[in-house]
């Protein structure tokens, strides 16, 4: 051991751990920069909101060298009974934040969320309508370069050409004519409000299961700044940053059982809620990273704060001000790429 090794080591906190500066000084210089970039730097995308001092101090937490395979109460080794708690936290803060039936916290972000959703509704080959990744829409949601539009049949929706919003007429029409499995609402780059209820009438005549994908304003649904879409939709996925304000992660949010149950998975011993379950895990993923749960817990409980609903609020406001702003100066506004 060199000795700047042995004097990191010898060089601990109150806690019995060394810092990082004295453990790597060129990570921490790395940091230190990150840090300044962000101060210094104004950020438009939802993706690199600013965590809390306490969601990171949470995702830096002793969480971090806990592994637990499974779900609370079905671990596979003993010792999980403080995790089984924490785990059990953030779902139940989740379902009283959206009022859904079931949540699933595990997702290691958005894109494996989407794909367990994938894996517990569909089979290879099904038909799935999405918003192509130009018009506003992910990756996920069947572009052809990705999982979504390699192992499944993309049926896309566009937006209207003159209002550059989803065109409702013919996403129905072609809804009607196609008759996919299911239907993707949400996306990356799409800044008007959905129409989960119009959209729900849609994949309900079709048979269709309806997904939303919340990723980039799941924060401004709890804060009442955008329509919530659980009531209308069978499964909800999201990311847990960006306008929540948590750690980098995913959770799905679903009814419990399955409407089409009879029609699409007359074999299931399991329910909607238990087939997403098994989806995250183990047939996509392995433990759960809890230090990630431990700080989705603490954002969910400020975006509980009345606080909350004025900045979520207030985002939408600075968005209205800076869209006049650039019409103003003779700037067009468009959604598209």
């Amino acid at each position: 051991m060199d000795n700047s090794a042995a004097s990191a080591i010898a060089q601990p906190d109150t806690s019995g751990r060394s810092h990082l500066a004295a453990v790597d000084s060129r990570v921490h210089e790395l940091v230190l920069r990150q840090e300044h970039q962000e101060r210094t730097t104004l950020k438009l995308i939802a993706s690199e909101n600013f965590a809390s001092a306490a969601v990171l101090e949470a995702t830096g937490s002793i969480f971090t060298n806990k592994y637990a395979e499974g779900y609370p109460g079905a671990r596979y080794y003993a010792g999980n009974e403080i995790v089984d708690e924490l785990e059990t936290l953030a779902i139940e803060r989740l379902k009283a934040l959206f009022g859904c039936e079931h949540a699933n916290v595990q997702p290691y972000s958005g894109s494996p969320a989407n794909q367990a959703v994938y894996r517990a509704l569909l089979s290879p080959g099904d038909k799935v309508m999405g918003l192509p990744l130009p018009e506003g829409g992910h990756l996920t949601h069947g572009w052809s370069v990705n999982f979504s539009g390699s192992d499944y049949q993309r049926v896309p929706y566009a937006l209207h050409e003159k209002t550059q919003q989803i065109d409702y007429d013919r996403l129905h029409e072609t809804a009607r004519r196609e008759r996919p499995k299911l239907i993707w609402v949400g996306g990356t780059a799409y800044p008007r409000a959905f129409d989960y209820a119009a959209m729900a009438e849609i994949a309900a005549e079709a048979n269709s299961y309806l997904v939303a994908d919340i990723a980039h304003i799941s924060g401004l649904i709890v804060a009442g700044a955008h329509p919530n879409p659980v009531a209308h939709c069978d499964v909800v996925t999201s990311t847990s940053h960006k306008s929540i304000r948590g750690p980098r992660g995913g959770f799905i949010l679903s009814k419990n059982e399955d409407r089409y149950q009879a029609l699409y998975h007359p074999t299931s011993k399991h329910n909607l809620a238990k087939r997403i379950d098994r989806a995250v895990f183990p047939l996509l993923q392995g433990g759960p990273h809890m230090n990630t749960i431990a700080a989705l817990a603490v954002a969910l409980q400020e975006a509980a704060n009345p606080s909350f609903r004025v900045y979520g609020q207030q985002i939408v406001n600075n968005a209205k001000a800076l869209a006049r702003a650039l019409l103003e100066r003779g700037y067009e506004l468009t959604i598209t790429c």
